[in-house]
């Protein structure tokens, strides 16, 4: 980096030069260990690697099932797409930068990774709103008969992405900037500055982009849960829809919770430096909040995609038929006469159901077809037979 180029990145980034005139662009932070940046990297590469798997997972399945491309499937595959990004473009980087304890890559890299994280991350965020909303209109029908269409799931996925940008392209323009962290390996929104632009610029992210967001969470969901309660109350059965309600109860709570232990220390973290730019913090200490809020990439699948009989029906079988046309093309004429010949003494594996498995997933079987849930398909899944 030039003489200019440091002059440059010391007007716009004050707060990121710490005792002796530290510069996260060239060196590590003398205070921080080395094996802690490197603990920090084995740890994020975890995370990066899980997320991706799962949501990469979910975005196949979607793209192979075409039941799932419904209306109220869309926000879920959008939350997915938005933790994919994150993780591949923060994520990624994060373990790279730690690997060399600070942001090697140079400020303008640090511009972009701090928009693309801000950005995704938001959109992710937004989508949980989105997600908690829609279920309530469906389920609560606040609006009568209306049912939720492709449009309007679409409107919704677009004013996502679009309040988002809204949101992250200030930062870029004058209103506030994209710095380092206190440990000097990730950029993020300038909390630390005691300008008046960018505590306003804070206070506006925080508010619409935490405060809005979480209360069409706990709005939602309390109006679906009191819905639950009610229609529970009218059944004369009241030992059948109990447990429904209990399960109904667990999933919300569970949500709720999730959303709060990974977005809560950062926006309490981001808040309080704001307040008290001048604040003492241990860099690792820091380092923490930003790391929550990653994490959600990796259990917002779980709770969201995973734990929706649906979708994961759908993910085992699209991977038991995976295994199964592995094996069939692995196989040649001589392996194949052998496990004929296997079958017709009674083998346990029956090569004459793979190889029927192309033709059976080809046919067109009416409302079997466009119900993944289906029991004829859910046993032709134990059976390893490929799914439309």
């Amino acid at each position: 980096m030039d003489a200019f180029g440091a002059s440059e990145n010391e007007s716009l980034l004050p707060s990121s030069s710490g005792p002796g005139g530290w510069d996260p662009f060239r060196r590590p932070l003398d205070s921080v260990q080395p094996w802690h940046f490197r603990l920090l990297a084995a740890v994020m590469l975890a995370v990066t690697s899980l997320s991706l798997a799962e949501n990469l997972a979910v975005i196949l399945v979607t793209f192979k099932f075409k039941q799932l491309r419904q209306p109220v499937n869309y926000v879920i595959v959008n939350l997915s797409v938005a933790d994919f990004l994150v993780s591949l473009t923060g994520g990624t980087i994060s373990s790279l930068t730690n690997l060399k304890g600070y942001f090697y890559m140079g400020y303008w890299a640090c511009v972009l990774e701090g928009f693309a994280v801000t950005f995704f991350g938001i959109v992710a965020l937004w989508s949980l709103a989105l997600l908690a909303f829609e279920r309530y209109v469906v389920i609560c029908r606040p609006l009568g008969n209306a049912r939720l269409r492709g449009k309007h799931a679409a409107l919704g996925v677009a004013f996502v992405w679009t309040f988002s940008f809204v949101w992250t392209i200030p930062p870029t323009m004058g209103w506030s900037s994209y710095t380092t962290s206190r440990i000097g390996t990730t950029c993020e929104p300038n909390w630390y500055s005691g300008a008046y632009t960018d505590h306003t610029y804070i206070i506006a992210l925080f508010t619409t982009c935490f405060i809005v967001p979480l209360s069409v969470i706990l709005v939602s969901y309390g109006k679906l849960m009191r819905k639950l309660r009610q229609v529970s109350d009218t059944q004369s059965r009241l030992g059948t829809t109990r447990k429904p309600e209990r399960q109904v109860t667990r999933m919300v709570v569970v949500m709720i919770m999730a959303f709060l232990i990974c977005w809560t220390p950062y926006a309490a973290f981001s808040i309080l430096v704001t307040a008290h730019p001048s604040i003492e913090l241990d860099p690792r200490l820091a380092a923490i909040p930003a790391f929550f809020s990653k994490t959600a990439t990796v259990y917002n699948p779980v709770i969201y995609v995973f734990m929706n009989k649906q979708f994961r029906k759908c993910l085992i079988q699209m991977f038991s038929c995976s295994a199964v046309e592995t094996a069939e093309s692995n196989m040649n004429p001589t392996s194949e006469r052998a496990m004929l010949t296997q079958d017709q003494r009674g083998s346990e594996m029956s090569t004459r159901a793979v190889r029927f498995c192309p033709a059976i997933s080809k046919r067109k079987t009416g409302d079997e077809h466009g119900n993944c849930q289906s029991s004829a398909q859910l046993a032709a899944s134990e059976n390893k037979i490929c799914p439309m």
